[in-house]
């Protein structure tokens, strides 16, 4: 496949703005729903998955060659995250049109990373166009929130889940009644 030449935009302000429609456009096209939060306090960029069940990710870029790859910058204005800002890193190393999807915990301490690297230490070749993880962290999160709801012992907040509730229990003794009708019949 040929690979993409791209202008690059020297403003980072500018560049990074793009970076971030690249980015929902190319998790868009792997049809994961993606969603950005309002402002620019969070130390996130963006949510992926649906209500309830969502991840956090940080877009980065780079087109900095260094040491055999592209080096990439995970701070904030000179600053590392603190622990638990966000659960993935989605960095684009624009020259060669690549994404790198990252867990956060695979940067624990760690202010920058080299990707597109064909050194033999290419510590995150394996994250390359990764969107699987993200895909896979959706799903872990909606399982565990229908287990939480499982476990719950009262109706949710709101109108709708309260609703919600009250058929589920509405049904469930239906459900439970014709059983033991059907017992009786069979006696």
């Amino acid at each position: 496949m040929k690979k993409r030449r791209v202008k690059i935009i020297e403003d980072p302000k500018l560049r990074g703005e793009w970076v971030e429609s690249v980015f929902v456009a190319r998790a868009n096209e792997q049809g994961l729903p993606v969603s950005k939060p309002w402002g620019e306090s969070k130390s996130f960029d963006f949510v992926v998955g649906s209500p309830g069940n969502f991840v956090s990710v940080q877009v980065k870029s780079t087109v900095f060659e260094c040491g055999g790859g592209y080096g990439c910058s995970v701070k904030k204005n000179n600053q590392f995250y603190e622990p638990g800002s966000f659960d993935f890193v989605a960095a684009y190393v624009i020259p060669e049109d690549a994404w790198y999807i990252v867990p956060a915990a695979k940067l624990s301490g760690k202010g920058s990373m080299i990707l597109c690297s064909d050194a033999k230490q290419a510590l995150y070749e394996e994250y390359r166009e990764a969107w699987d993880l993200l895909r896979k962290a959706i799903k872990a999160e909606e399982a565990e929130a229908r287990e939480e709801a499982k476990r719950a012992v009262g109706p949710p907040a709101g109108v709708a889940g309260r609703m919600q509730f009250a058929f589920g229990r509405l049904r469930n003794c239906f459900e439970g009644s014709s059983v033991r009708h059907r017992e009786r019949e069979e006696e």
